[in-house]
């Protein structure tokens, strides 16, 4: 009698313990279950930034370089592993540069991918490693494997869970205002006219990502000349609360008539120790109205002490290359968290009023 009564508490608590574990199990997952997922991977310079919906789509925005034993595409492959994919279903290329396609090999040599976006044909014919690396990635397309969607300024990219928008393609803009834009912008008269860029940056794919009331915003290398177009004289795409800061926080990009008058709460910089950070860019953020945090992938040797983020929101710091990123994690109401891989620390930004 007595073995009978140990075995029937023995599975009483065995079930206690069970549905304990299936409760806990299904409150992280219907917390986690509407969430938008970023991740800023590090490829030194270049950009690749992987986004998740809730839904479990997945897109991933640029590739990074070529060659470096995998470096880049191994980073990302194990980024998506750790955001539980087992695929990428679109592959945004903002535009024909080595550090933005040059990875797209590689990549599908890594993880699947289900279908390349891209702005068409490249237009710097006189720069042969774009024209390499855009043979490169023509190659792997034509093999029939994958779809290929031309976009252009107004689509909407067929991605679920999240709502996104091209702002920019092959030299085209968005000829109307967006949802919130539409605004005379005073910041105009605060950037200089600059001569045409004749490369592919000015052609980069951009676009507005819209998660519910959460709003961001990423236009690859798109030059300052290109931004003027877009921005003047009148903001065609409102305020956002995070920016992904052009041309890795390059001098050719981000007029104040763009980053003043998108007013973001958050900037992300992908730039690297050496690639990227200029300091009129860092010096033109740091001034942005309403600005709480830039974060950076890396420490940026020629932004000093004087003009680099807080220690605290730089994933990989001075001299280092272990290839941190930065997360974030956004909800629906406009709120969102940023998190710095390396320390593991993050920071809280509440939904904008």
């Amino acid at each position: 009698m007595m073995k009978v009564l140990r075995r029937v508490c023995l599975l009483a608590v065995v079930g206690i313990l069970a549905s304990a574990t299936m409760g806990a199990r299904a409150q992280k997952s219907e917390s986690t279950a509407d969430k938008l997922r970023i991740y800023f991977i590090d490829v030194e310079g270049g950009q690749a930034t992987l986004f998740v919906t809730p839904k479990g789509e997945s897109l991933l925005i640029d590739t990074g370089w070529p060659g470096n034993e995998y470096r880049d595409a191994d980073r990302i492959a194990a980024t998506a592993k750790r955001a539980g994919l087992s695929k990428i279903d679109y592959v945004l290329i903002t535009h024909f540069h080595d550090d933005h396609v040059g990875g797209v090999p590689q990549l599908v040599q890594r993880i699947p991918v289900g279908a390349f976006i891209d702005h068409g044909q490249n237009r710097e014919l006189d720069n042969a490693p774009t024209v390499r690396d855009f043979a490169a990635y023509e190659k792997v397309i034509a093999d029939g494997k994958y779809k290929r969607i031309l976009a252009r300024p107004g689509d909407v990219l067929p991605i679920a869970g999240m709502h996104v928008t091209v702002v920019s393609a092959d030299g085209n803009l968005l000829p109307g205002s967006l949802p919130g834009g539409g605004q005379a912008n005073a910041f105009c008269k605060a950037s200089e006219v600059r001569p045409a860029d004749k490369t592919e940056n000015s052609r980069s794919l951009g676009v507005q990502i819209s998660f519910g009331n959460l709003k961001l915003l990423d236009l690859g290398d798109l030059t300052w000349d290109k931004e003027m177009e877009l921005m003047c004289p009148t903001n065609k795409l409102g305020k956002v609360d995070v920016l992904i800061v052009s041309h890795h926080g390059w001098y050719q990009s981000s007029s104040p008539a763009l980053v003043d008058a998108v007013h973001p709460r958050v900037a992300i910089m992908d730039n690297s120790e050496k690639k990227g950070g200029s300091t009129p860019t860092l010096v033109t953020i740091a001034k942005s109205p309403g600005l709480e945090t830039l974060w950076q992938l890396h420490y940026s040797a020629e932004g000093s002490e004087a003009h680099n983020t807080a220690a605290e929101y730089i994933a990989n710091p001075l001299g280092t290359d272990a290839g941190h990123f930065l997360e974030l994690i956004g909800n629906p109401d406009g709120s969102f968290d940023v998190r710095n891989e390396r320390t593991g620390a993050t920071k809280h930004y509440a939904a904008a009023h």
